[in-house]
């Protein structure tokens, strides 16, 4: 399987899912695979669509019992995340596709069929090229060794680097859009999830521990501010099987 390379983008796989009323602080991309969904956003009532696109904070749920959605959840201050914004009609805060063809289009892929990677990777190759500085580099680095460390501060990062918090912060999301904060925490709640889904046994406490967060009434808080749920819910719905 390939996997997304990049740290601002969550995607997820599920079938037979069915959501209640819920938003959440990333962007979201719910894209099926195969049969078409219903779906109701800001109170309105769509039927037979393949696909939506929504802005943070819009009140949202969606129903496929027989088919499998992609959920791609965005980091919306990454440079991915202004890149849909950019894509927006001004005041517009979502999209609906009613077809594989008006996916396609939008993402730009050049395909005719439905591929989630294909349209991951259209959507990142319109982002600008950017030449990482060393530090911001070395700071990634860290974060992907250390992230369950609950002692990291932003002077741990300063001192790896040798610059001083607000330097480093202002280096950090001039070359990725996202606080250095809201990585940490985007890098946690990956690991999370990927612990979710690969191990029904193991328990939510530890998992919170494990990551990063003081407990787990800590890490509910960010799982359902980023993504509308709780990762109770994420552990005890089986049918979201895949973590891309």
């Amino acid at each position: 399987m390939k996997t997304i390379n990049n740290p601002f983008i969550l995607a997820l796989k599920a079938h037979n899912l069915t959501v209640e009323i819920h938003h959440h602080a990333a962007y979201q991309v719910v894209l099926s695979n195969d049969i078409p969904f219903t779906s109701t956003i800001n109170g309105k009532l769509y039927e037979g669509i393949h696909g939506f696109l929504i802005k943070p904070q819009i009140a949202h749920f969606c129903t496929a019992e027989k088919g499998s959605l992609n959920v791609l959840n965005i980091e919306p201050y990454s440079t991915i995340g202004l890149e849909l914004l950019k894509r927006l009609a001004p005041g517009e805060n979502h999209l609906i596709f009613h077809s594989p063809m008006e996916i396609n289009t939008f993402f730009q892929t050049g395909e005719e069929t439905f591929d989630i990677y294909s349209i991951i990777d259209a959507l990142l190759s319109g982002l600008p090229v950017v030449h990482y500085d060393e530090r911001v580099t070395k700071i990634v680095d860290y974060i992907k060794v250390n992230y369950f460390r609950q002692d990291i501060t932003p002077q741990t990062f300063a001192d790896i680097v040798f610059l001083s918090p607000s330097r480093l912060a202002a280096l950090f999301k001039a070359q990725t859009g996202s606080s250095l904060s809201k990585y940490l925490l985007w890098t946690r709640l990956r690991q999370v999830i990927y612990y979710i889904l690969s191990d029904k046994n193991r328990s939510l406490t530890d998992t919170a521990y494990d990551t990063g967060f003081y407990d787990l009434p800590q890490l509910n808080k960010y799982m359902y501010e980023m993504f509308g749920m709780p990762p109770k819910a994420l552990k005890l719905n089986s049918d979201l099987i895949q973590v891309y």
